[in-house]
């Protein structure tokens, strides 16, 4: 009986010591696995940021509630040229030369001028510059491929922020973002999906002269 205890005992052992060893090759084999997706995502983000250095198209921002119903949607014409930026609006205008921000509300008759901010802080409206500055500002997660080709990756602010996380889905081979989504803590959304998009050197002016409309109110925050 006393033998037949030590043997129950010495294969108990040999178990556990077998099963501890599994546990630990699945978790090495399951973050090798992450850490190549990843190295899949952060291939995708490189290629996303040459292709928006020189680019104009359209931008579709979608608001949606709680509840997924949408509460609000707009379109803007869209030219990003190496970190400056001019949207155009129907009512009205945005315009980023590196530096200051002119924002023009054509319907309030208003002028707002902002410097521009510094690369740490999280800019929505410049997503060239957003994931230029992505390893300094987030932690990136690559969730799936989709059929279209599209790399879906989630990337997590590494400051506080109003939403816990930025969904991307940029094409793994051509690297062109094709939709952004912005997850807040209230389970609200705001969808960005970019169009007609047209990659090619900018001519455009990204300046803004506020002499030009003296009809609107001038309020310089900088």
């Amino acid at each position: 009986m006393k033998n037949l205890l030590k043997l129950l005992g010495c294969a108990s052992l040999i178990f556990n010591f077998q099963f501890s060893i599994l546990n630990s090759l699945q978790a090495q084999n399951g973050r090798h696995s992450q850490g190549r997706l990843d190295e899949n995502a952060t291939e995708a983000l490189k290629k996303a940021e040459k292709r928006l250095l020189d680019v104009s198209g359209t931008v579709t921002l979608t608001m949606l509630d709680s509840h997924k119903k949408q509460t609000a949607k707009q379109s803007a014409k869209v030219q990003y040229c190496r970190g400056m930026y001019h949207l155009t609006m129907s009512n009205q205008e945005i315009y980023c030369d590196g530096t200051t921000i002119w924002q023009w509300n054509k319907e309030a008759k208003e002028i707002v001028i902002n410097n521009m901010p510094p690369a740490s802080d999280i800019d929505l409206l410049n997503p060239g510059r957003l994931i230029a500055n992505y390893a300094k500002n987030f932690r990136i997660k690559y969730i799936r491929s989709d059929n279209d080709g599209s790399a879906v990756i989630d990337m997590q602010p590494r400051s506080a922020q109003s939403y816990h996380k930025i969904r991307l889905f940029v094409n793994e081979e051509t690297g062109e973002l094709k939709r952004m989504e912005v997850h807040k803590y209230d389970s609200s959304r705001e969808i960005y999906e970019f169009s007609g998009m047209s990659y090619s050197p900018i001519k455009g002016s990204f300046t803004f002269n506020p002499a030009d409309h003296p009809e609107a109110e001038v309020i310089d925050m900088r």
